[in-house]
C-alpha cells in the first residue's frame, strides 16, 4: 500500500513538471523563426536578434515561475508572436534598430498604462473585434503565403517541411511546428549551407547585446502603437480568457503592469514584448497538468525554468537562422502563423455588419501602405476604424 501512495504521489509531481516542459519546448519551438525574422525585419543584426531572443527567454522564464509562485496559479508568460510578425512586416525605421527599440519601450509602457489606468484599458478593450483581427490578418498574410512561395522557389526544400508539418498536424498539433523545425534544421545542414555560415562554437554561447533606445515619433506610431494594440488584442485577451475557462480569475491590471515593466526592461536588449500566453497557457492550466487545480502552478514553474534552460540555445538558433536561405526561415514562421491567421480572418469576418470596416483595415494592412514612415498596420486600423464610425452614424 505504501509503495501505490508513493507511485500516486510520483505521478502527481510528475504530471506538472512534465506538463511545463512540454509548454517551454513547444513554445519555443513553434515559433522563435517568427520573433527572429520580426527583429531581423526592424534592423537587428544577428547578434541583436539572438540577444532580442534570450532575453525574452530569460523574461519569459522569470515571470513564470515569479508569478505563479506568488499567485499559486499557473500563469504562463510569452512572448507576442503576433507582435513579432507584426514586426517583420514592417520597415526599418529611420532611425534603425535602436529606434525600433524605442517603439519596443513605447508598447511597454502603454502596457503598464492599460493596467493601472481603467479607462485606457477600457478604451483599449473597445476597439472592435473584427477591426482588430483585420489588422492582425493583414499582418500576418505574407508570412503565412511564405510556405507556398518557398516550394516555388526551392520545392527539394520547402517541400519536405510543409509534408512533414501537415502530417503531424493530422497526428499531434502541439507537435507539427517541432516536427516542421527539424526537418528544416537538417535540410540546413545536409546542403551544407550551415557549415559555411555558422560561427565558431566558443561564439555560440549566449550573450546580451545593449541597444540604447531612440524615441522618434515615426517609430512609436508606426512600431510601438501597433505592437501594443495587437499584443492586447490577440495575446493578453485570449491569455486570461483561457485561465478564466480553466476556473483561475487573477486581477487583469497587475498582470498588464508587470509584463509591461518587464517588456520595458527586456526592450534595450532586443526584446519587443512580453504578455499572458494562450496555447501554452491551456498546457499547464488544462487536467493533463494534474488532476487537482490548486497544483497546477507547478507545470507554470516547470515552463518557466524550461524557457530559462532553452534561452541558452538563441545564439546557435540565430546563427541557424542567418545559415538558412531567408525564404525557407519564413516559410517555417509562415506555418507557426498559421493557425493565428485562421482565426484572425474568422474574427474579422464574423459580423455582417461590420465587413466593409474589416476589409478595408486587411487590405490596407496587408498591402504594405507606408506614409510619413508609419507603417501599414496603423494605417489599416485608422482607415477601418473610419469606416466603422461612419457606417455606425448612419
Amino acid at each position: 500500500m505504501a509503495g501505490d501512495r508513493k507511485g500516486v504521489g510520483d505521478r502527481e509531481w510528475l504530471r506538472p513538471v512534465s506538463a511545463g516542459v512540454m509548454a517551454a519546448v513547444v513554445g519555443f519551438a513553434s515559433s522563435f523563426a517568427v520573433v527572429l525574422e520580426g527583429l531581423r525585419g526592424v534592423g537587428a543584426d544577428p547578434g541583436q536578434a539572438a540577444s532580442g531572443l534570450l532575453i525574452l527567454s530569460l523574461g519569459m522564464g522569470l515571470l513564470n515561475v515569479v508569478l505563479s509562485i506568488r499567485l499559486k496559479m499557473p500563469i504562463s508568460i510569452a512572448w507576442s508572436t503576433p507582435g513579432a510578425a507584426l514586426l517583420a512586416a514592417s520597415q526599418v525605421p529611420d532611425g534603425g534598430f535602436p529606434a525600433a527599440v524605442g517603439g519596443f519601450v513605447a508598447a511597454g509602457v502603454l502596457m503598464v498604462i492599460a493596467g493601472l489606468w481603467r479607462p485606457f484599458g477600457r478604451l483599449v478593450a473597445a476597439i472592435p473585434g473584427p477591426l482588430a483581427g483585420a489588422m492582425l490578418a493583414g499582418v500576418l498574410l505574407d508570412l503565412c503565403l511564405a510556405p507556398f512561395s518557398a516550394i516555388g522557389a526551392m520545392p527539394r526544400l520547402a517541400l519536405p517541411i510543409l509534408i512533414v508539418w501537415a502530417v503531424t498536424l493530422r497526428v499531434n498539433r502541439l507537435w507539427a511546428m517541432p516536427a516542421a523545425l527539424a526537418v528544416t534544421v537538417i535540410a540546413v545542414v545536409v546542403e551544407g549551407s550551415a557549415g559555411a555560415v555558422l560561427p565558431p562554437i566558443a561564439s555560440l554561447a549566449p550573450h546580451l547585446e545593449g541597444v540604447v533606445p531612440v524615441f522618434e515619433a515615426q517609430a512609436i506610431i508606426g512600431i510601438g502603437l501597433p505592437l501594443f494594440l495587437v499584443t492586447m488584442a490577440s495575446q493578453n485577451v485570449p491569455g486570461l480568457a483561457v485561465l478564466q475557462t480553466y476556473g483561475y480569475r487573477p486581477a487583469p491590471g497587475p498582470l498588464f503592469v508587470v509584463t509591461g515593466l518587464a517588456s520595458v526592461a527586456t526592450a534595450p536588449f532586443g526584446g519587443h514584448a512580453l504578455n499572458l500566453a494562450a496555447i501554452t497557457a491551456a498546457l499547464c492550466a488544462g487536467p493533463d497538468a494534474a488532476t487537482d487545480p490548486a497544483r497546477r502552478w507547478l507545470a507554470a514553474v516547470a515552463a518557466g525554468i524550461g524557457y530559462a534552460a532553452i534561452g541558452a540555445i538563441a545564439t546557435l538558433a540565430a546563427a541557424l537562422a542567418v545559415a538558412a536561405p531567408p525564404v525557407l526561415i519564413q516559410a517555417v514562421a509562415g506555418l507557426a502563423l498559421m493557425g493565428a491567421f485562421g482565426s484572425a480572418l474568422h474574427a474579422a469576418l464574423a459580423v455582417p455588419a461590420e465587413r466593409e470596416a474589416a476589409l478595408v483595415t486587411f487590405l490596407v494592412t496587408a498591402s504594405g501602405l507606408s506614409v510619413g514612415g508609419i507603417g501599414a498596420a496603423f494605417w489599416g486600423l485608422l482607415a477601418g476604424g473610419a469606416l466603422w464610425w461612419l457606417f455606425r452614424r448612419h
